[in-house]
C-alpha cells in the first residue's frame, strides 16, 4: 500500500503542475491587469512604471519560473489588487466555502444514499415512482435556477430565511440545499444501480432462502457490497461541491472562496486564481487517493496494483 500511496503521490504532483501551467497560461493571456489599476487618464509611462513593478514586462517563461519557484518556497504570491500575499486571501475565505460544501454534502448523502436505497428495495412501489421525481428534478434544474427559486420561494415569498449573507446557521440552509441537490441525484442514482446489481446475486438469494427478510439482507450484506462505486461518487463530489460553490456563492452573496474567484477572475488577480485552483485541484487529488485506500478496507478483495 506504501507502493502505492507514492505513486498515485507522484501522479498528483504531475496532474496539479498540469492544472497550473494551463491556468498561468490563461489567465497572462487573458489581458493586462495593469490597465485595470491605473485612472482612466494615466500616460504610457505611468502604465509602464507600474507594469515593471508588478514584473508583467517581463517574459511570460521567466514569470513562469519564478512562481514555480515560489511555490517550492510555499511562497504563493503578492495580490496584485490587494496587495498582501494572495495565500492569506484565500486563507480568509476558505473557512465560509467549507462550511457551504460541508452543509451540501450533508444534504447530499444525508437524502440521496437512503433515496437510492429505498428506489432500489420498493421498485414499482408509489414511493419509487416520486424519489425518481425528486432525483431527476434535482438532476435537471441548474444550480443558479434552483438558487434563486429557493430564494424567490423562501427567502422573499415566504420570508423563512435570509436571502444573502453568512453568519447564521439559517442562512446555510437555501445555499446548501441548492448546491447539494445536483451531488444528491448522483448519490441516490449510483446507490440505486449499486444495489439493485447486487440483489441480483446468489448470496442475496441464498439469504433469503435462510428466512432473512428483505431489510436484512440489504443492511447486513449488500450494502457493504455496493458501497464501492458509491465511494468513488463521494471522491468526485467533494470537488465538484467545492468547484460548483462559484455560482452558488455568488447567487448568494456568500463570502467564500467562489466568490473570491469571481471578484480575482474579473479583475485579473492572477496569483489569486492560482491559489484557488490549487486548492481545489489538490482536493479533488486528495479525495481520489482517499477512495482508492478506502476501497481496500471496504473490500478485502481488492489488492491495490503496483
Amino acid at each position: 500500500m506504501l507502493n502505492y500511496a507514492v505513486q498515485r503521490l507522484i501522479q498528483a504532483i504531475v496532474a496539479i503542475f498540469g492544472v497550473l501551467t494551463i491556468v498561468f497560461v490563461v489567465m497572462h493571456l487573458s489581458g493586462d491587469p495593469t490597465l485595470l489599476l491605473v485612472p482612466q487618464d494615466a500616460s504610457a509611462e505611468m502604465i509602464a512604471e507600474l507594469r515593471h513593478q508588478l514584473g508583467f514586462d517581463r517574459p511570460i517563461h521567466i514569470q513562469y519560473l519564478d512562481y514555480l519557484y515560489g511555490l517550492t518556497q510555499l511562497d504563493f504570491g503578492i495580490s496584485v489588487v490587494q496587495r498582501v500575499p494572495a495565500l492569506d486571501i484565500v486563507a480568509s475565505r476558505l473557512p465560509y466555502t467549507i462550511q457551504l460544501a460541508a452543509g451540501a454534502l450533508v444534504v447530499a448523502i444525508g437524502i440521496g444514499i437512503p433515496a437510492g436505497i429505498v428506489m432500489a428495495t420498493m421498485r414499482g412501489s408509489v414511493i419509487e415512482r416520486i424519489l425518481t421525481a425528486v432525483v431527476v428534478t434535482g438532476q435537471s434544474v441548474p444550480t443558479f435556477l434552483s438558487a434563486i427559486l429557493l430564494i424567490f420561494i423562501f427567502g422573499v415569498t415566504l420570508r423563512w430565511l435570509p436571502t444573502s449573507g453568512a453568519g447564521e446557521l439559517s442562512a446555510m440552509i437555501m445555499p446548501s440545499i441548492a448546491l447539494g441537490a445536483l451531488s444528491m441525484s448522483t448519490f441516490a442514482r449510483m446507490t440505486r444501480i449499486a444495489i439493485i446489481d447486487e440483489l441480483g446475486k446468489d448470496y442475496v438469494r441464498a439469504g433469503r432462502a435462510r428466512g432473512l427478510s428483505l431489510g436484512q439482507v440489504v443492511f447486513r450484506h449488500v450494502l457493504r457490497n455496493a458501497s464501492i462505486p458509491v465511494i468513488t461518487i463521494a471522491a468526485l463530489e467533494i470537488g465538484n461541491l467545492l468547484a460548483g460553490a462559484v455560482i452558488i456563492e455568488t447567487v448568494f452573496a456568500w463570502p467564500g472562496i467562489g466568490q473570491l474567484a469571481i471578484q480575482s477572475i474579473q479583475s485579473r488577480d492572477f496569483l489569486v486564481v492560482q491559489v484557488i485552483v490549487l486548492l481545489i485541484s489538490f482536493v479533488y487529488v486528495l479525495t481520489s487517493v482517499l477512495a482508492d485506500l478506502v476501497y481496500v478496507v471496504v473490500d478485502p478483495r481488492i489488492r491495490l496494483v503496483r
